[in-house]
């Protein structure tokens, strides 16, 4: 029977899939599991998830403007297009995309202002500075590309958004001050990243400067410095005395020529939002970073949820271009609408295309803002996905109340890694978790773990709209243990006892046909038909399981309120005496480790 068709859009929530489908929830989750996806009924899916999922039910899926999408490739992220079908022969290299981390006090600015005036690309027409997020140098005839980000939060914020636009980090450190959490936290941001990392060890002019005390730290945290036999290059500059700045830029360029970037001019653009604002002259503009292809003005672009023709290219001088080619920061004159940071922007055939595939991006943002967005992974899903054998990793944020308490911890759960099953600790500090370390859980599909720490209040506004779980431990046992049920795929919910109500047995009626019926009296609380029953006698408890039957006269029902009388039939008990204590409770998940 040849199979039918059903259109289906770019994200659809399992429950309107089941719909299309004239299915249940429960009938498609299921078949979700069965192929690796674990999704609850509001959780939203992509199209080609839905459409291996409708193929199971004979329908063949289709999307609104299909042919539209497929001629611009809009289902690969950035960097998959990058490289996706292109002959080696039309990759060129390309200047390598830098962005500055570290401590706030360390000089991150100062050397990026440094850098910026001491090797800024000059223009033949020069102009006033403008801010557009990024900028370009040059040395020794190659460019290189610095993203002027405010720090880590913001480049896991873009990461987060799946904008992955950096090759390699510079962390700044400070010669006279060494290593601080904020820079553990940033060298954590860019392992996370998988980012190659250069040391600026700053301030070298200080007469306090103690460089070698510092490295000492950076190798503690894993960055050996190359000197000592180890892989990260530390090299020292002074942002005031604008020393050791083409040393740093050789040592990016060795860097990023050891990771071959490369891209093709030829093609058709494809870049990363870096910013977005409405000037009142000149209307929307977007920063661009193009990442492959060479932007040119003329070109029909879709950039996020907008569109437009391009009317100007611009640099941070205020110079307009023709074109802008690979790992280029340029502003965007032309768009209809601002687009969001970490939007994706190509290069389409036509205005019809861009409109129509600008539209549908509407329509399903939409959608998206009226159901609950898909939660990220918890310790229980976890467990399951290790069932399942879908997950293989556990990616961990750890805050501790003190430092010392972080070595046990992290000892304690890395020895739960097996060959098959890995715990990666992405980040350990101590401090209460921030809004910092929900966003790279966010970004990196991790679980957020406390010892004896709470949650700032931006954290958990962050968490409770993200719905992610902050598991906060008292002892270190318990942390470690649910560590290792999770990794054994045996995580089970926690509950407890909840006593709903209490009845007296006031008479008994002895039924050949049935048994011992108790005539009681619920002294406090209610009694329910699906409780369980605990039977007291002189404080002391004789038995304890489910009911056989609630009645009111001859009536069955399911529950009877205090000052009530009610006939009640224990399940396999059947020695019930006048005076007896009947105590009804039911189990309720704990959920006292999760904020």
């Amino acid at each position: 029977m040849a199979e039918q068709e059903i259109t289906i859009p770019e994200v659809i929530t399992v429950r309107d899939l089941a719909d299309l489908l004239e299915e249940t929830p429960i009938q498609v989750i299921k078949t979700l599991m069965a192929n690796g996806v674990l999704a609850s009924i509001n959780q939203q899916v992509d199209f080609d998830t839905a459409a291996i999922i409708a193929a199971e039910f004979g329908y063949d899926a289709k999307q609104p403007y299909a042919e539209l999408e497929d001629e611009a490739e809009v289902e690969l992220s950035a960097w998959q297009i990058l490289l996706a079908d292109e002959v080696p022969e039309d990759l060129e290299n390309r200047p390598p995309v830098v962005t500055v981390l570290g401590h706030v006090d360390h000089g991150k600015t100062s050397l990026l202002d440094a850098i910026r005036h001491t090797s800024v690309v000059e223009d033949e027409s020069g102009g006033i500075t403008q801010h557009i997020g990024a900028y370009q140098v040059k040395h020794n005839d190659r460019r290189i590309t610095f993203l002027d980000t405010p720090g880590h939060e913001a480049f896991t914020a873009m990461r987060a958004r799946g904008a992955h636009t950096t090759d390699i980090a510079v962390l700044v450190v400070a010669a006279d001050d060494g290593v601080k959490p904020q820079t553990i936290e940033a060298i954590n941001h860019a392992h996370a990243a998988h980012v190659p990392i250069i040391v600026a060890l700053n301030k070298m002019d200080r007469p306090n400067a103690r460089p070698e005390v510092v490295k000492q730290e950076l190798a503690e945290q894993g960055l050996m410095p190359d000197e000592w036999g180890g892989t990260t290059m530390v090299i020292p500059v002074s942002a005031i005395m604008k020393t050791g700045l083409e040393d740093l830029l050789e040592a990016i360029v060795l860097v990023a020529d050891e990771m071959n970037v490369q891209a093709n001019p030829e093609r058709s653009a494809v870049g990363t939002v870096l910013e977005g604002r409405l000037d009142k002259r000149r209307g929307p503009l977007a920063t661009v970073l193009v990442q492959n292809g060479t932007l040119g003005t003329g070109d029909v672009v879709v950039v996020g949820k907008t569109w437009g023709k391009v009317r100007a290219l611009e640099d941070e001088n205020n110079v307009r271009h023709r074109t802008a080619p690979p790992a280029t920061p340029t502003v965007i004159i032309g768009l209809h609408d601002v687009p969001e940071a970490g939007d994706l922007l190509e290069v389409v055939k036509d205005e019809r295309t861009a409109r129509a595939i600008a539209d549908k991006r509407q329509a399903a943002a939409k959608a998206k803002e009226l159901t609950k967005p898909s939660r990220p992974l918890t310790l229980d899903d976890f467990s399951l996905a290790i069932r399942e054998g879908q997950v293989k990793e556990l990616n961990v944020v750890l805050k501790t109340d003190v430092q010392g308490s972080i070595e046990p911890i992290v000892n304690s759960i890395e020895q739960l890694s097996t060959d098959d099953l890995k715990v990666n600790l992405i980040h350990a500090a101590a401090g209460n978790i921030s809004e910092s370390d929900i966003n790279l859980a966010m970004a990196s599909g991790a679980i957020v773990m406390g010892f004896r720490v709470t949650a700032d209040s931006s954290a958990r506004r962050m968490a409770d709209l993200e719905d992610m779980e902050i598991h906060i431990y008292e002892i270190i046992y318990h942390l470690v243990d649910d560590v290792e049920k999770a990794l054994r795929g045996m995580l089970e919910p926690t509950y407890e006892e909840a006593v709903i109500g209490e009845a007296e047995v006031r008479q008994i009626f002895e039924i050949s046909s049935i048994g011992t019926i108790a005539g009681c009296y619920v002294t406090r609380g209610l009694v329910r038909r699906n409780a369980k029953v605990r039977v007291v006698r002189d404080g002391e408890v004789l038995h304890d399981g489910g009911l056989d039957s609630l009645k009111r006269f001859t009536e069955d029902v399911r529950e009877v309120r205090q000052n009530f009388e009610c006939g009640v039939k224990v399940d396999g008990f059947d020695n019930l005496q006048t005076g007896d204590r009947l105590q009804f409770y039911v189990m309720r998940r704990v959920e006292a480790e999760a904020l």
